[in-house]
């Protein structure tokens, strides 16, 4: 685990950000044709969109709670997962429901809020959490969380989580190939049927009910209904 915390000037910490968490997390390479001169184009995917830690941030540092000169905005890093907190609850009336959704933005630093606006580097009010859920969702994320502690000055937090089935990680659990192709088709797909499984890799029924079941056991795969054609398979999630 890496913990960081920030307590430096707001705009300086906006910029420490781009910097410190590109550090920390790892990112491949996606090769694709583009119709270009180069012909081959290499995209960056990162274990986590930066743009949504980019929003997460930006939203610890205009609305936290600057009274609470004893606490700071944190940035904690996990194998699984990396948490963005900042003291201060949510400006009433606003929920956590209302975060994933169209809402109206609640300013507890205007004048911050004014300055990153015109820094560029607000798009609208109330936009923020909307564009994290929908970062993780593009990249096959599962949503962000959005966490209140409302006790004393209170703590707001937005928790990513990694992708936990992504093809190294299944196969440091000894996953074979025919089952990291089923996870893939899943992950575009929603579930998995046997028969689907069977036809993905041109294997019989017992070789795919064996490979399934292994799946459930490893806690990867669930399975949704008991016996029979309504029977399928989803990812378990985190």
């Amino acid at each position: 685990m890496d913990i960081r915390d920030f307590k430096a000037g707001t705009l300086r910490n906006g910029a420490g950000y781009n910097y410190f968490l590109p550090e920390k997390i790892n990112h491949s390479y996606l090769w694709a044709r583009e119709l270009s001169l180069e012909g081959v184009a290499r995209r960056e995917i990162w274990d986590y969109p930066l743009d949504a830690l980019r929003e997460a941030a930006i939203n610890a540092l205009v609305h936290r709670d600057y009274l609470d000169t004893s606490s700071s905005i944190e940035v904690r890093i996990y194998d699984d997962q990396i948490i963005l907190s900042n003291p201060g609850k949510l400006m009433p009336p606003l929920t956590i429901e209302q975060l994933k959704e169209k809402h109206s933005g609640r300013q507890r630093n205007p004048l911050i809020a004014t300055v990153f606006y015109y820094a560029n580097l607000i798009e609208s009010w109330g936009s923020g959490t909307l564009k994290m859920i929908d970062l993780c969702k593009e990249q096959n994320l599962p949503e962000p969380e959005f966490v209140e502690r409302k006790e004393g000055i209170g703590e707001f937090a937005v928790v990513f989580h990694k992708d936990i089935f992504n093809e190294e990680e299944l196969r440091k659990r000894g996953l074979n190939e025919r089952q990291i192709k089923a996870v893939r088709y899943v992950k575009e797909k929603g579930k998995i049927t046997n028969r689907e499984y069977q036809e993905l890799s041109k294997i019989s029924e017992r070789t795919a009910t064996r490979d399934l079941l292994d799946l459930v056991v490893k806690n990867i795969f669930v399975q949704v209904g008991s016996t029979g054609k309504g029977t399928n398979y989803i990812l378990k999630t985190p």
